[in-house]
């Protein structure tokens, strides 16, 4: 999942479960969240484009997952793009590990600060410059042309397919199976200054995409909910609530993470690779999918990784299903991962 920003957490790699492969979480923070401060901004007018409702039909969603289960309906899909499709966020980042996070409702344009470090106004934190970048969930699936809209949704479908399966390789009938993790025992609990665990709650994968680990449901639901609190004391709400699943998902697709683009950046070509990137073999494409998801793992193995070729064979099945086409850049087998900790 996205980042959540600890600087005393370590790597945090998502155990193995029996029906989805590893994700790569971590995250790095200083201090604590000055939550739901107004900020001043003009009104912006704006309203979610449901590109993705003109691209699938729910006779057609249901034909690619066949045997998902009943919690995974169209209906939730579609709304969830469309209500998250109303946010934007910002993300700053001061000195190596102070944050800012504004959180903007388009159709009102009502602004809030929903983290802000405790170190953010520190005299030696204002010295360092800013990075920021500002994510617009409405540009899922949205922001380019049709075949290139496609090649994203197929990629999402692929990532999601693969995470939530149990049924029969290469049948590719059987992904969204599983709401949740089969093995619930484990707690996904790790240190995290801005998203502590609530004592008794269980952070294991759930949704989509397994979102795990408490750091990353406090920073789902700063950015989706504009409050970390309710996941973090409800991360149930990830498994009840078919919308808010299908935005965890969204979100971690949208989200750049600390030292890795976006899924949604690679795919429409908004992130071009430097030569520290190049040098490394990552190329904008379906492959770099794999390696912000889960490149420790599967990435840089060549060719003959299973959970690889199987996010890769279900990619190829679904732009078959729309019709697109893609052979360029799909594979990671000859990609580095990144590093954690590592700014490349």
């Amino acid at each position: 999942m996205p980042n959540p920003f600890n600087n005393k957490s370590a790597l945090y790699a998502k155990i193995l479960a029996c029906t989805a492969s590893t994700l790569l979480l971590f995250s790095f923070s200083c201090g604590n969240t000055n939550s739901s401060k107004a900020v001043n901004t003009a009104q912006v007018k704006a309203k979610p484009v449901a590109a993705v409702a003109n691209m699938i039909t729910e006779k057609q969603f249901n034909t690619l997952f066949p045997q998902r289960n009943t919690f995974y309906t169209y209906s939730s899909f579609i709304k969830a793009i469309k209500e998250l499709g109303n946010i934007k966020v910002k993300v700053t980042r001061r000195a190596v590990s102070v944050y800012q996070i504004i959180r903007t409702v388009k159709t009102t344009g009502k602004a809030n600060v929903v983290r802000q470090d405790v170190d953010w106004n520190e005299e030696w934190a204002k010295e360092k410059p800013d990075s920021s970048f500002i994510v617009d969930f409405s540009k899922f699936c949205s922001e380019k042309d049709t075949t290139t809209n496609k090649k994203e949704l197929a990629a999402f479908f692929a990532n999601i397919a693969h995470e939530t399966r149990g049924g029969v390789d290469d049948t590719f009938t059987d992904g969204l199976m599983y709401v949740h993790e089969k093995n619930t025992s484990l707690t996904y609990i790790a240190e995290n200054d801005e998203y502590p665990p609530v004592p008794g709650k269980k952070y294991y994968g759930r949704g989509p995409v397994q979102l795990s680990y408490n750091g990353n449901y406090g920073y789902a639901g700063d950015c989706i909910l504009g409050d970390d609190k309710i996941l973090l004391n409800n991360p149930d709400l990830v498994e009840t609530d078919p919308v808010l699943a299908f935005k965890t998902a969204i979100y971690f697709w949208m989200m750049p993470q600390t030292h890795k683009p976006s899924a949604h950046d690679v795919m429409v070509g908004v992130w071009q690779p430097k030569a520290s990137d190049t040098a490394k073999g990552r190329a904008p494409g379906f492959g770099m999918t794999i390696n912000i998801i889960n490149g420790e793992v599967e990435c840089n193995k060549g060719e003959s990784n299973y959970s690889m070729k199987d996010r890769l064979k279900f990619y190829q099945h679904f732009l078959t299903k729309f019709n697109v086409q893609d052979i360029t850049n799909c594979s990671c087998g000859k990609m580095q991962p990144y590093l954690y900790g590592v700014n490349e």
